[in-house]
């Protein structure tokens, strides 16, 4: 599959009489994609996928939800926004390869990340070799296995919502207000749930939620341990909703998953967005979507891009990593 037709495979939900338009921009300027499905009106959720390069199979399972649910009688009441491709440049390096880099430098620089090899199929982040789901402000920087130089994964970026795509899915998620997301990931058949530090009742509500999509897809429901600075991270954290991310795909499939996977996985999770809906609207009066403090995030910002206080904080990360470091779980 090439970039083109992955984004072809979206596009053509417009002649089935979806409405697209763009949930923000990448750093080269690539639309990303979303729709919804349902009602505007009531609660609504938010499922994204493909923010890491490899996993653009999940903005497919997306693709087959939106084309299956559109004018669906199962919607009764609220909506569904579906954010098909939240990583665009980084889905098209691992799948056309550095051809579509205009500039020799950062072709260099991206070649020189991934060990000079020009094969870029294990891509998880975006152009800037920031992997985008540990860039945001939730924890930022304390996962077991970020790292603080840019590489082809697992670089937590400079300062957090540094990236276009990660303060392009914040925007669009303020402006829908969702009641629960769900992110899309490759993979290990298994949904994660709940964030260190959330309080007890929240924590209780989304395990009763997750329990319902655990049964309906057959993955086991897992809380989340030294997983920091995802889209579940902080929509959980900043916003106090339930979010979920579930990781789909048998952990002995190399990476990237085929398109040969697809119908299994579309067949274990077609159920999901109905199921979350249902959930979130059954659970309306425990969930209370709070903006957060924007001018705080924009004060860190600032205070992250000088130079000097940026190296007191990588500094200060890197000896908390090294007196507190346990365990060797995945980022999620």
């Amino acid at each position: 599959m090439t970039y083109q037709e992955l984004v072809s495979k979206i596009v053509q939900l417009q002649d089935e009489g979806l409405e697209l338009f763009n949930a923000g921009k990448s750093v080269l300027g690539k639309n990303i994609l979303a729709t919804h499905v349902g009602s505007y009106d009531g609660t609504q959720i938010l499922i994204q996928a493909g923010i890491h390069a490899r996993e653009y199979i999940t903005s497919l399972l997306l693709v087959e939800m939106a084309r299956n649910l559109h004018n669906n009688d199962l919607i009764q009441e609220g909506g569904i926004y579906f954010v098909f491709l939240a990583n665009p440049d980084g889905a098209e390096i691992v799948l056309d390869g550095l051809d579509s880099i205009p500039c020799e430098i950062t072709k260099n620089y991206l070649i020189s990340a991934n060990g000079g090899s020009t094969d870029f199929s294990q891509y998880k982040a975006n152009v800037n070799l920031v992997d985008l789901n540990t860039n945001f402000d939730a924890d930022w920087g304390n996962g077991s296995q970020n790292v603080f130089c840019p590489s082809t994964e697992d670089f937590v970026g400079f300062y957090p919502n540094s990236e276009r795509e990660v303060l392009s899915l914040i925007n669009f998620t303020l402006q829908t207000k969702p009641s629960l997301t769900i992110s899309y990931h490759t993979k290990g058949n298994v949904i994660y749930y709940g964030f260190e530090g959330e309080g007890d009742q929240n924590i209780a509500r989304d395990q009763s939620i997750g329990e319902s999509l655990s049964e309906i897809t057959g993955y086991p429901l897992i809380f989340t341990e030294n997983s920091t600075g995802g889209y579940k991270d902080w929509c959980i954290d900043s916003l106090k909703i339930p979010a979920y991310t579930i990781e789909v795909g048998d952990n002995s499939i190399p990476h990237p998953l085929g398109i040969e996977t697809l119908p299994e996985i579309y067949q274990r999770n077609k159920d999901v967005p109905i199921v979350a809906l249902q959930k979130a609207i059954e659970y309306a009066q425990e969930i209370d979507f709070t903006t957060p403090d924007v001018i705080n995030i924009t004060k860190e910002v600032k205070n992250a891009s000088n130079e000097k206080g940026y190296i007191a904080r990588l500094q200060s990360r890197l000896n908390w990593r090294s007196a507190h470091r346990s365990g060797d779980s995945k980022r999620r």
